[in-house]
């Protein structure tokens, strides 16, 4: 069974930064993207950036330039650096990784319990 803990939610100030971690735990298995989603009342969940096993990398459009993910495979980590952030950036923010028990051939997503980050001056 995979599981993933989130850390590094808060609150900030418009302009401000936040680091977010998760980290996978468990056996059995093999972790192919690792990335970050977002969802705010009312909306469905988007994504904000994701990472490969082997680094590359896809960011939301609106993000580009303003969050920077990051992977260590070895630790099975993944990290979202968010930076100049802006209220419309308040969500709570998942955790997902695509994992594949071994032996088979199926992939699952995963998903964090989510932590909230809240951008207001």
């Amino acid at each position: 069974q995979v599981q993933l803990v989130e850390s590094g939610g808060g609150s900030v100030q418009p302009g401000g930064s936040l680091r977010l971690s998760c980290a996978a735990s468990g056996s059995g298995f093999s972790i192919n993207a690792m990335g970050w989603y977002r969802q705010t009342p009312g909306k469905q969940r988007e994504l904000v950036a994701s990472i490969t096993r082997s680094g590359t990398t896809n960011y939301a459009d609106s993000l580009k330039g303003r969050f920077t993910i990051s992977r260590d495979t070895a630790k099975n980590t993944v990290d979202l650096q968010m930076n100049s952030l802006k209220p419309e950036d308040t969500a709570v923010y998942y955790c997902n990784a695509v994992v594949r028990p071994l032996k088979t051939t199926r992939d699952i997503d995963i998903w964090g319990q989510g932590t909230q980050v809240t951008v207001s001056s």
